[in-house]
């Protein structure tokens, strides 16, 4: 009930906040002036490597890194982690495509972007993808022995490509920021969801041998008779 509260119904509620003032004012003041903050610290070196995160972690790339580790999860017999992880990428990038066309929010005009993209703004897809792929590979090895180190990778590489975005001046920080609740409500809600029906979701991926131990508790020590 924690879990559900906090990372479905919370990001939820945050998200709608956010798209109904976009809807009534169009974006934030803060918007504009953290784009400035970074064109005003472009270089050719950061803008290269923004370029290339951004075809990483886009359409032609982060599909295939999804399948990949699909696929070696699946060589390992852990078929429900597998789905889940295609679910949760491919389901975030169809939700993202419906919210762009609800909001129809214009991008950022071609003064401070880096790039030309097509289509609308809000919320990223990018973060919105990147997010739900970071999410769902920690969850999927939370009991794993790379648990801890995957949650970190997670969510540098979520924060990593939204930056990246509004580096280039493709989005606006609320479009990101919204791709990021919207991605932890629907990527906890699944998994919620599919551990329900399938609990093997919630062991470690390669079996037994590969699950971190429980934190132990320490020992209760009954008081000292008198």
């Amino acid at each position: 009930m924690l879990l559900l509260l906090l990372a479905v119904l919370a990001p939820l509620l945050l998200f709608a906040d956010l798209a109904d003032d976009v809807l009534k004012h169009g974006g934030f003041v803060w918007d504009r002036t953290i784009l400035e903050w970074y064109a005003a610290r472009r270089t050719p070196g950061l803008t290269q490597a923004a370029q290339v995160l951004a075809l990483v972690a886009g359409v032609g790339g982060l599909p295939i890194i999804t399948l990949l580790v699909a696929w070696g999860l699946h060589r390992a017999r852990a078929n429900v982690h597998a789905a889940f992880l295609v679910l949760a990428v491919a389901g975030a990038t169809l939700l993202n495509v419906l919210a762009k066309v609800m909001f129809h929010r214009p991008r950022p005009d071609e003064l401070i972007a880096v790039l030309r993209e097509p289509g609308f703004s809000f919320p990223s897809g990018h973060a919105m993808a990147n997010a739900a792929f970071g999410i769902a590979l920690a969850l999927a090895f939370w009991r794993s022995k790379a648990g801890w180190p995957l949650v970190v990778f997670g969510v540098l590489w979520a924060l990593l490509v939204g930056a990246s975005r509004n580096y280039l001046g493709v989005h606006y920080p609320s479009d990101v920021l919204a791709g990021f609740l919207a991605s932890t409500a629907w990527v906890f809600g699944l998994y919620l969801t599919m551990g329900q029906r399938w609990p093997a979701l919630r062991r470690a991926p390669a079996g037994e041998h590969d699950t971190r131990p429980p934190l132990k508790r320490p020992a209760v020590r009954p008081a000292d008779e008198k």
